[in-house]
């Protein structure tokens, strides 16, 4: 990722209030996982968009195409250091609604589905 980034704190969202928001009846969430295909083929979450940091310069240019910037987003990779660099990106593009999912897919196997492997 090449962007210049603001030092505006990122908000989180751990797994457990990720899962009671998606089984909420109100809008949809905008779920985007930023790791790589192949860690993509190990574990995901349904209803996901996959936008791999490593093809950042394929879809940044596009990314209103792929997300609402105003909907809810929440960002997701291994562990939630990547993807807190995608949020802050994200908020740098005029993105109003964005979190960082706390741990990653890695506390979701751990704390929601252990049938989700972890890596």
């Amino acid at each position: 990722m090449s962007a210049h980034f603001s030092n505006q704190p990122i908000a989180q969202i751990s797994v457990e209030d990720l899962v009671a928001r998606l089984n909420a009846a109100s809008e949809p969430v905008q779920l985007v996982d930023v790791r790589e295909p192949e860690e993509l083929a190990i574990a995901h979450l349904p209803n996901v968009k996959h936008l791999p940091l490593s093809q950042f310069s394929e879809w940044s240019g596009q990314i209103q195409a792929y997300l609402d910037p105003h909907a809810e987003t929440v960002v997701m990779c291994h562990h939630g250091m990547r993807s807190a660099q995608m949020c802050q990106w994200l908020v740098n593009q005029g993105f109003t609604n964005v979190r960082n999912l706390a741990g990653g897919i890695d506390a979701y196997s751990d704390r929601i589905d252990p049938t989700v492997p972890r890596y």
